[in-house]
């Protein structure tokens, strides 16, 4: 299993655990960066610990603070309003430059509903 992989299931799991997610956000709002496949990808994470990682070590996203989001709110407004939006969700994007899967928000729902 991929270090990405490895994540994304992370991401699943503690998701569903702890019942939040974690974005990040700045003066401009939450970032959608272009991805390596010409699509944007809004980033989220399962614990904080692994957002706050990325704001300290990552100085694309230094200036950004961590958010929590509520699962509740993330699976019934935000995946829709990601999908609505033709954005990807990043899940626990992680290393120096801060990459990892890019999932269809459907995809997302889809899993955090059967875990």
């Amino acid at each position: 299993m991929s270090v990405s992989a490895a994540h994304a299931s992370a991401f699943y799991a503690e998701a569903a655990e702890h019942q939040r997610v974690w974005g990040i956000r700045d003066g401009g709002g939450f970032p959608a960066p272009l991805n390596g496949d010409g699509e944007r990808a809004m980033p989220f994470w399962s614990l904080r610990s692994r957002a706050e990682r990325v704001v300290s070590t990552v100085p694309a996203y230094a200036a950004f603070e961590v958010v929590e989001v509520p699962l509740d709110a993330f699976l019934t407004r935000w995946l829709p309003g990601l999908e609505r939006d033709g954005l990807r969700v990043g899940l626990n994007w992680s290393g120096s430059r801060a990459t990892g899967y890019d999932m269809a928000p459907p995809d997302v729902l889809a899993q955090l509903q059967t875990d």
